[in-house]
């Protein structure tokens, strides 16, 4: 009786690491943990490429900017109205 009780358990436990066997090569356990540390890694490595990148749009929309409230500036009678805006305006 008590041998066939640990028969059972055995082939349960062999059951067991065959289903765990099987799921480990499947998933790739250690695969999928180290992916996401790896894209970290990458990303932590990148931060002053993409901060460089940044700060370069920001600088170049600033310049823009101020090219077009010049244009604005220099096109409206209203404002910033100096001496050669007035002889022309007379």
């Amino acid at each position: 009786m008590v041998h066939q009780v640990i028969q059972t358990q055995l082939q349960r436990f062999k059951n067991f690491l065959g289903f765990a066997k099987f799921f480990a090569k499947k998933n790739f356990v250690p695969g999928v943990m180290i992916a996401p540390f790896v894209e970290g890694l990458k990303d932590f490595f990148s931060l002053t490429k993409k901060r460089k990148m940044s700060k370069y749009r920001v600088d170049y929309q600033m310049y823009r900017l101020n090219q077009m409230e010049q244009l604005i500036a220099q096109n409206n009678s209203h404002f910033f109205i100096t001496g050669s805006k007035i002889d022309d305006i007379r």
